[in-house]
């Protein structure tokens, strides 16, 4: 496991350090991060397009589509060294690290031409139209209908779950085209005007007030022939490259720093609790653990290897540690961990913090479904039964113990 940089990469970090002091202003406490909603995409777009003026945007894409033609690892430098900084980033998680990586390598040249420079400019807003309300962790069995008429399809179903659709240019679509064959094969990967007729996007107000999540109901909705990504059926392959950047997105989160934590711990007087001290020491070993197995992911990519084992475990305690932390939080706080907004610590950093940790529990695939993939691809366990992967999706409802 390698812990210092390599000279070249190091000569990389103080490059991006010195470009990021130029055109940034530093991040000082955890309540300085809070953002008004009203302003974020604005102030998103702002940031992409300062990145992509200075040359950092797209770091990891081909130069010939726009990016700088960086390594793994440099990307993860740079993501290291921006966390220092006050900048918007959210709204093109979705465009910038899965839509962008599966347009490069699934693409028509016409598609990538089309799409992926404006999205490096932000000049255009990405959502990720997958989930379903009866298929979640169970992506493949997505009832989303797409016919084909002419040189279009028409699209009916509902969506769930997607992150900034009422901000959104366009959204990645999965739809069945076909369901006479077992639920993996007959989907179809498309790219969807948001505003096109016929969707209709309900934003989901959040336990903290906030609308991040949407419904999108799709009535009727034509989507040129030309927006269908890799093969018709075959939409599953692009859809495991979107599902493996999610993961490594989430993965490598953050949340809050050590330095916050400490700072609230003495602002409420919570090292005078013995049992508080014990949870803030659990919770820095958390960091030192995640940590030490970023290590060694930045290890494999500096070496230009895939990350095995270490980034599905990484995922699975990153969300774990944040569970354990909203707890310590709140029990800091005592009863003014109830207020929210202005009127709470850190003007609501914190209480925000302790409502939407489940969004990463469940997000890129949930605690379970993590545990699964680490049992069977990691540990080597029996596979969990699956006694519908062969059979076509219009019969699974007359097989006794499938969904219908």
């Amino acid at each position: 496991m390698d812990f210092d940089d390599s000279p070249g990469e190091a000569a990389f970090r103080s490059a991006a350090r010195t470009w990021l002091e130029a055109n940034a202003k530093p991040r000082s406490d955890a309540g300085s991060r809070r953002t008004d909603p009203a302003g974020h995409v604005e102030e998103c777009k702002r940031w992409q397009r300062t990145l992509h003026e200075g040359g950092w945007a797209g770091l990891t894409w081909p130069v010939e589509y726009g990016g700088r033609g960086a390594t793994p690892i440099e990307a993860a430098i740079f993501a290291q060294e921006q966390a220092g900084f006050d900048v918007a980033t959210g709204i093109f998680a979705v465009g910038i690290g899965m839509v962008g990586p599966t347009l490069i390598a699934h693409g028509t040249p016409a598609q990538k031409e089309r799409y992926l420079d404006p999205l490096l400019r932000g000049e255009e807003v990405w959502c990720q139209l997958f989930s379903e309300p009866g298929a979640g962790s169970d992506l493949a069995g997505l009832s989303t209908r797409a016919v084909a008429d002419g040189d279009e399809w028409v699209v009916n179903g509902q969506k769930v779950w997607t992150s900034g659709a009422q901000h959104s240019d366009w959204g990645i679509l999965l739809a069945r085209t076909d369901p006479s064959v077992p639920k993996h094969r007959g989907i179809t990967y498309f790219l969807v005007d948001v505003r096109s007729p016929g969707i209709e996007v309900r934003p989901l107000r959040q336990i903290n007030g906030a609308a991040h999540f949407n419904e999108v109901f799709l009535t009727d909705v034509r989507v040129p022939d030309g927006q269908v990504v890799g093969p018709v059926q075959g939409g599953w392959g692009p859809a495991l490259t979107t599902l493996a950047n999610e993961r490594t997105f989430i993965g490598s989160g953050t949340g809050a720093g050590w330095d916050d934590l400490a700072g609230l711990a003495r602002s409420t007087g919570g090292c005078a609790d013995p049992r508080i001290r014990q949870e803030l020491a659990s919770a820095y070993t958390r960091w030192a653990l995640m940590r030490y197995l970023g290590f060694r992911v930045q290890t494999a990519l500096s070496h230009g290897r895939p990350p095995g084992a270490e980034s599905s475990i990484l995922k699975l305690l990153y969300s774990q540690h944040l569970s354990r932390t909203a707890d310590v939080v709140l029990a800091m706080q005592g009863v003014s961990g109830a207020l929210i907004g202005d009127d709470a610590e850190a003007s609501g950093f914190w209480a925000d913090y302790f409502l939407t940790q489940w969004a990463s529990r469940i997000g890129g695939g949930t605690d379970q479904i993590q545990r699964n993939v680490i049992g069977e691809r990691v540990l080597g366990l029996p596979a969990e039964p699956r006694v519908d992967k062969q059979i076509p999706f219009d019969q699974l409802g007359r097989v006794p113990g499938t969904r219908g």
